[in-house]
């Protein structure tokens, strides 16, 4: 497969896993999610799909980095099923925080996804330095995101 194909994958993936997560988050913000009590440091509803955009698509950017390099052997391998794995979660949240009106399994999920996040930084970093270093924005984002999934659960205890 040529690089341009391997650039165009590399970033319809993350943005075909946020098109889905956003189907079940977009109905829900002006009704369920208006709903529930937030903390004094919930950001603005808007600034939320600017800061998820660029972070997939640094995701993208980061997969391509390390395609690109045609390495086919088992840290390879094992890079992208985890990148995989962390693009999953990220869809799931989404349908089970949003979708399915659960904050607390949402943030059990939000739990495996850092952990899948952390573990995508670290096998690319060892593939290409670079590729593992522009995903440490969205690990600091999902640990934003994690700790205000945790508020609201704590904040709409029923």
């Amino acid at each position: 497969m040529n690089n341009v194909s391997k650039l165009i994958i590399s970033l319809a993936l993350p943005f075909i896993a946020s098109s889905i997560g956003s189907a079940f988050t977009m109905p829900e913000i002006s009704t369920w999610y208006a709903t529930l009590n937030k903390p004094f440091f919930n950001p603005p509803n808007w600034l939320f799909g600017p800061v998820w955009g660029s972070l997939f698509l640094l995701m993208g950017i980061s997969l391509y980095m390390v395609w690109s390099k045609e390495e086919n052997n088992l840290r390879a391998r094992s890079a992208y099923i985890v990148f995989g794995l962390q693009l999953l979660l990220n869809t799931f949240w989404s349908i089970v925080f949003f979708g399915w009106h659960s904050p607390l399994l949402g943030f059990g999920i939000i739990i495996l996804l850092w952990l899948a996040v952390w573990k995508t930084i670290r096998s690319f970093y060892r593939l290409n330095k670079t590729a593992g270093l522009i995903q440490v924005p969205y690990l600091l984002w999902l640990s934003f995101a994690a700790i205000l999934n945790l508020a609201i659960v704590l904040l709409n205890k029923a």
